[in-house]
């Protein structure tokens, strides 16, 4: 049963899903980061980090690392990723 699970994340179909999500966001964040800015004018840090962790994780599952230590494979979920990287889609079209 976990054997099956684990060779899920592992198919291509996921693994193109998470660059799809994780590329135009970084390219976003990276060359308009003004973007993010919240009605002050400043940045929600907290809401920034999550983001970019989850660019993080798109990164490594899009590549197709797999980590072998249990803390690494929580820390770098796929679908976590996912979530995180949706937050940041959320944040750019409230903006």
């Amino acid at each position: 049963m976990l054997t099956e699970a684990r060779c899920a994340w592992r198919g291509a179909w996921s693994r193109a899903l998470s660059l799809l999500l994780c590329v135009p966001l970084s390219v976003v964040l990276l060359v308009q980061p003004t973007l993010l800015l919240d009605g002050q004018g400043g940045y929600s840090h907290g809401s920034l980090m999550l983001v970019l962790w989850g660019v993080s994780i798109g990164y490594v599952h899009g590549m197709g690392f797999d980590p072998l230590a249990w803390a690494w494979r929580l820390a770098f979920q796929p679908i976590l990723g996912w979530c995180l990287m949706l937050l940041g889609y959320a944040l750019l079209l409230a903006h």
